[in-house]
């Protein structure tokens, strides 16, 4: 296993690893293959023979949108997360357009790329938790790509479920920091819920508004145009 990960001498505490070079290129390659392969299997149910430049060109501009997002950061916590310019709407946004496989493969492998950005974790089930998982969990976005409303519904149920897998990470691995007049569970939900809430506000009030809801909707036509 230490071919894969070591020991950091840096910032971070003794008890915890980091990725080596050939651990990083591992991610890198689940990282393309979950990709790939969310979207082979859109064309596989919609009886097409290829995956289309368009799906791959969406899919790859959307995660690069989020991931820029991602470091523009209107907030940050004191002990990981912030709240950041759109981020998690961008990979909600895959879901919306190709459905739940494709948003749930392609956001979980967006969560390992922000795992490779910063790769220093605990335990192997805490970075599970906190990156393939939680940010996997956006979409679910895709279970609503169909219906009325569908992105703002889809949004909503996505942050959900990155919130729960953060909360529970909390719980979980990162008890130990919750004050000592707090119980763990309560402190992860409010040190989750805030800046996860805050982003989360922000966005809808962006989504809500008309002009941009109509946008919306031409730039999800233009991703399923064939």
């Amino acid at each position: 296993m230490h071919y894969f990960f070591t020991s950091p001498a840096n910032k971070w505490s003794d008890h915890t690893f980091q990725l080596t070079p050939a651990g990083i290129l591992t991610v890198a390659a689940v990282i393309a293959l979950l990709v790939i392969a969310s979207l082979l299997r859109r064309c596989q149910k919609s009886h097409s023979r290829k995956l289309t430049t368009r799906q791959l060109v969406f899919s790859a501009a959307a995660m690069a949108l989020a991931l820029v997002a991602s470091m523009i950061k209107l907030f940050e916590m004191p002990m990981g997360g912030s709240v950041t310019l759109l981020s998690m709407l961008f990979i909600v946004l895959i879901g919306y357009w190709y459905g739940p496989y494709a948003g749930l493969m392609t956001a979980a492998a967006y969560g390992l790329l922000q795992f490779v950005l910063e790769p220093v974790f605990y335990t192997i089930p805490q970075m599970i938790t906190d990156y393939p998982l939680a940010f996997g969990a956006l979409g679910l976005s895709g279970f609503f790509c169909k219906r009325k409303h569908g992105l703002i519904t889809g949004y909503i149920i996505g942050v959900l479920g990155r919130f729960f897998f953060s909360f529970l990470s909390g719980v979980i691995f990162f008890a130990s920091y919750a004050p000592d007049t707090m119980a763990a569970p309560i402190y992860a939900l409010a040190y989750n819920g805030s800046y996860l809430g805050a982003e989360a506000a922000v966005t809808l009030s962006i989504l809500v508004l008309p002009p941009v809801s109509k946008a919306m909707a031409q730039v999800k036509q233009m991703a399923l145009e064939e």
